[in-house]
């Protein structure tokens, strides 16, 4: 169905959105979102001042419809018109994995020490002043004598 063919009444029960869809199937050009609100107004009979009102509720509208799309310069067109294309970006991983390579190979080698070695535990044996007059005692020692 055609724009000229639909009455006034059957246009203010539509939906902005689907007037906007119909003009841009029709003119099968793009538009900026004035020029297709100033249409949508006009076929509806809307004043100026209802056109400067209701224009960002307008443009919510279209945002949130899947079937509009804004392409190049803010022109507004339909979803079905362009195709999207897919482009992965890999560059910023292997910056990263170039980045860590470096890294990898400006490190050292740790050398592997022997942190259980038992020249360590006579030192640490020698220097426990603080243990030498610990007593130990077992249970029956403790509860029989003392």
């Amino acid at each position: 169905m055609k724009l000229k063919d639909i009455s006034k009444e059957e246009l203010e029960a539509m939906s902005y959105d689907d007037i906007a869809f119909m003009i841009l199937t029709e003119s099968k050009k793009k538009m900026k979102i004035n020029e297709l609100f100033k249409k949508v107004c006009d076929l509806l009979g809307l004043s100026e001042a209802e056109f400067l009102d209701k224009l960002p509720a307008f443009f919510d509208l279209l945002n949130t419809d899947g079937r509009f799309i804004m392409v190049e310069k803010g022109l507004w067109d339909l979803k079905t018109r362009h195709s999207t294309k897919v482009v992965i970006d890999n560059e910023d991983e292997e910056d990263e994995l170039e980045d860590i390579e470096e890294i990898e190979e400006e490190e050292e080698p740790i050398e592997d020490e022997d942190i259980y070695s038992d020249e360590d535990d006579q030192d640490d044996i020698d220097d426990d002043d603080d243990l030498k007059d610990l007593v130990i005692i077992d249970e029956d020692e403790e509860t029989n004598g003392m």
